[in-house]
């Protein structure tokens, strides 16, 4: 049994991302190469940031696209490479504008259903979250 601490000692959010005029409602999944994986866009919270404030963040650093928040998905909670506590908070976010370039931290990313996603992405619990909870909304 993995216990967790009650507060994450690694605070990250991100988006499960889509665009507003995709009839097929495609997710975003970025490609890693520092991990070789296939994921959600996320990262590290700044001091002081609210957890929202981090998904748009990471979401344009990383993919180059505007977001507009819908709402909260979900949070998972793991142990990182280092053994730290890490928390994810997910949130639904529809694309405003942007355009992706490879840069160090992604380099490559997919729009897909979410078939395809449950099939491409890397780990489990974002295959969970995926399931748990966007099985129960709609995404847009």
């Amino acid at each position: 049994m993995t216990v967790h601490p009650k507060r994450a000692e690694v605070r990250a959010a991100g988006g499960i991302v889509v665009r507003a005029d995709d009839p097929d409602a495609r997710l975003l999944l970025v490609h890693r190469p520092d991990y070789d994986d296939w994921t959600f866009p996320k990262g590290k919270s700044d001091p002081g940031e609210r957890w929202r404030e981090t998904a748009i963040r990471e979401v344009l650093e990383e993919t180059g696209f505007a977001c507009t928040v819908e709402r909260k998905v979900g949070a998972v909670r793991y142990f990182d490479r280092r053994g730290r506590s890490k928390e994810v908070r997910y949130f639904l976010m529809v694309v405003d504008e942007g355009s992706f370039e490879p840069n160090d931290e992604v380099d490559g990313i997919q729009w897909c259903t979410v078939d395809e996603a449950l099939m491409m992405l890397s780990y489990q619990r974002d295959r969970d979250l995926l399931v748990d909870r966007l099985a129960r909304v709609q995404l847009h």
